[in-house]
């Protein structure tokens, strides 16, 4: 599963990052009480998405730091499923990160990196970093898993676009060295890239292809890509437009279903049910159920609604 939260931070003042505007005597007034919410919120999602077996593995995005990611997997009846957390602070000015959440008898991480994003021409520009997890998953086969959260489109997609074709090319280099040393190498990429599917980034620089017919093992696949535009569906909705900026990109060695573990172009979903959407007056249809709308407390869940792929077994 993955899932942009948007905006959890504590209530606490970090002098080391821009976290006023979430603070008690913030302009959002950022609360215990609206806190405590927004995390039971993300338990109930979490839950949801699993039908009370909840994910084995969950990326993250739009946390503060290690302290709400242990509220919500120990402050919460998450607490029985025993997530273990992956995490590392890192350098975004808001300092917001991502992080990995898993149950170690369904995942066990061998080693993990945050890989760091540093722009060349502009050294003194940060970003969160792009946490890399190897593990093995069911005691069964080896599983890459790649976290994103991609710099944002402020300012214009076009003027924001050279930012996310660096660190797409950053995440690139990793992937080809992964296939450099096995070819059958098993992938996941999730995130939120503030990019698309058919945008150069992950389209042109990551080559992520959105043709399934003629699968190649050490070749990435964007299998959110699939996810059809007529049907008005999407992770989230901006100007009365659904978009898929939140996916799930593998290597095709995963969509071998003879192979230990494998997945399928049917296996990828948005989880889009009643309570985490509410009514779009603004355009039509409905929109995320959002925490906030401008500075205004919506009490909802997130900006974005999770996306979660389904890994199967040989037995």
């Amino acid at each position: 599963m993955f899932y942009n939260v948007e905006n959890l931070f504590d209530t606490f003042n970090d002098s080391l990052i821009n976290d006023e505007e979430f603070l008690p005597k913030g302009t959002r007034y950022w609360n215990q009480y609206k806190y405590y919410s927004k995390i039971n919120n993300i338990y109930k999602v979490i839950i949801a998405v699993g039908e009370w077996n909840p994910p084995a593995i969950i990326g993250l995005c739009e946390i503060e730091n290690k302290k709400v990611i242990n509220d919500i997997v120990n402050n919460t009846q998450l607490v029985k499923y025993e997530y273990n957390i992956i995490h590392q602070e890192s350098p975004d000015r808001r300092g917001i990160d991502v992080a990995l959440l898993y149950r170690e008898e369904l995942f066990i991480p061998i080693n993990y990196e945050a890989i760091p994003i540093n722009f060349p021409d502009n050294p003194d520009s940060k970003t969160r970093d792009i946490l890399y997890v190897k593990g093995i998953v069911k005691s069964t086969d080896t599983l890459n898993v790649f976290i994103n959260h991609w710099p944002s489109r402020w300012g214009g997609q076009l003027e924001s676009e050279e930012r996310r074709l660096y660190v797409a090319s950053v995440l690139k280099a990793k992937v080809d060295s992964i296939f450099k040393s096995n070819s059958k190498s098993n992938i996941v990429i999730m995130g939120d890239f503030n990019d698309y599917p058919e945008n150069k980034s992950i389209n042109n620089i990551l080559d992520a292809s959105q043709v399934f017919k003629q699968i190649t093992e050490n070749k990435l696949y964007n299998l959110s890509s699939i996810i059809p535009k007529s049907k008005n569906i999407g992770t989230h909705k901006y100007q009365g437009e659904w978009g898929v900026l939140d996916q799930f990109i593998i290597s095709g060695n995963l969509l071998n279903n003879k192979n230990k573990i494998f997945t399928s172009i049917n296996d990828i979903h948005i989880f889009n049910p009643d309570f985490l959407l509410e009514p779009d007056e603004s355009y039509f249809g409905y929109k995320p159920n959002r925490t906030y709308v401008g500075y205004k407390y919506n009490g909802g869940y997130s900006d974005h609604l999770p996306t979660y792929l389904i890994i199967n077994f040989n037995k």
